[in-house]
């Protein structure tokens, strides 16, 4: 193999900004008017700035901004002419709006995994159909924005900002996210949630909403989630059971009525579906209510299970990120650093289904983005460097590199 199978005129941290298309970036500055005010750090500035304290996982501004000293000839690559100030990236942090950040991310997700269109979602498998919902908090060290929980023996309390989040189980990513702080209630999410028709939807009990739920069934949506000691039911059927589902731990199938006559506007009567399993491991019994009555019990025990990839989702972010010091002690500072480990998170799951794609070599999610950290101004072609990475880092330094010393003198 030759060296120039290796060798690229830009760092991996370039590589990986070209999947965020410049268009899309002056597109979603202009719709929420992001440069407004600012004549030299714009708004591609202060994305780059983040996305680098994100991938660095810098715990301070000046951490960051000295990072930014010593690579400042790299990013010069990039059109970012004047490395900013720590006071600058403070400022910008607390004025600069959200909205940006929050756009940039859901329309780039949209950018690399749209969603599937209604017309062909009778060839898709129900992987590729299921969407999950939940919350994760993130702590804060001080009452910048309202915790949830007990206040401690001192009077205080801590601050936590939460995201509530829809994942696609395909993509392992989330598809619409809502940052809020860590006191507002999980359904705030619900009424903002966009489904096509022939989606499929597992959410915990706590995201119950009568309402909403028969506007899905109405529109052919599946949802599946767990019987509440509140909810109002009454029997209507019991459905014979096969000696198979019995076998693995199916203990009714019924048909019931669900909500209540004489609040119609708050719980409006809907006929639904109760299926109980024994869970073995537990060693205890769960009620799953659905409006799918086609599926079989084993279906929607194995649809529900697949909510608990969200939970990996947010242990993946969490340990794969610098969660614990923020930049800032604002509202603003906050939700745009965690929009900016998101779009980190969105950017390393791109190369990582590339790497897939190609059938190269397979990377856990924590070793990959190690990688990208420890490499990630090497002038080395990404995608060939993480499928043969000890092969092309020899090849890469072997002998003089001349090409390489070149385009740093010319930086200078």
């Amino acid at each position: 193999m030759s060296k120039s199978k290796f060798f690229s005129g830009q760092p991996i941290f370039n590589q990986l900004l070209s999947f965020i298309p410049t268009t899309l970036i002056d597109k979603v500055c202009r719709e929420t008017n992001a440069d407004y005010y600012y004549k030299h750090f714009k708004a591609f500035d202060h994305l780059v700035t983040m996305l680098f304290s994100s991938f660095h996982q810098c715990t301070s501004l000046r951490e960051l901004h000295t990072g930014l000293l010593a690579n400042q000839h790299r990013l010069h690559h990039l059109g970012i002419k004047h490395t900013p100030r720590r006071s600058t990236i403070s400022d910008a942090n607390r004025t600069r709006p959200v909205a940006f950040f929050e756009k940039l991310y859901h329309r780039l997700y949209n950018h690399h995994y749209q969603a599937f269109s209604p017309d062909s979602r009778k060839r898709k498998s129900l992987v590729d159909r299921l969407f999950i919902v939940d919350s994760t908090t993130v702590s804060l060290f001080s009452n910048v924005m309202k915790g949830a929980g007990v206040i401690r023996m001192d009077g205080r309390k801590k601050g936590g900002i939460k995201a509530h989040v829809l994942m696609t189980a395909k993509t392992e990513l989330p598809s619409f996210t809502i940052l809020t702080e860590a006191a507002k209630n999980d359904r705030i999410i619900m009424p903002q949630l966009e489904l096509l028709p022939g989606s499929i939807i597992a959410m915990d009990r706590a995201y119950v909403n009568y309402k909403l739920m028969k506007e899905w069934t109405e529109k052919e949506i599946t949802w599946v989630t767990r019987v509440t000691k509140s909810m109002k039911i009454k029997l209507l059927t019991r459905n014979r059971l096969k000696i198979l589902h019995k076998r693995k731990g199916i203990l009714k199938d019924w048909v019931i009525q669900l909500g209540n006559p004489l609040t119609e506007e708050k719980s409006p009567v809907q006929t639904a579906r109760v299926i109980s399993i024994y869970d073995r491991n537990t060693k205890k019994k769960i009620h799953l209510l659905t409006n799918n009555f086609t599926y079989t019990p084993t279906t929607i025990r194995k649809l529900y299970q697949k909510r608990w990839a969200i939970e990996m989702l947010f242990k993946r972010i969490k340990q794969n990120s610098q969660l614990n010091n923020f930049l800032g002690e604002n509202k603003n500072a906050i939700s745009i650093q965690l929009w900016c480990t998101l779009i980190k998170d969105l950017l390393t799951k791109i190369v990582k289904d590339k790497l897939t794609e190609k059938g190269s070599k397979k990377w856990s999610f924590s070793n990959l983005t190690g990688f990208l950290r420890l490499h990630l101004y090497t002038y080395i072609h990404l995608m060939n460097f993480l499928a043969e990475p000890e092969y092309a880092l020899l090849q890469h330094n072997k002998g003089p590199d001349q090409i390489n010393l070149q385009l740093k003198l010319f930086s200078f």
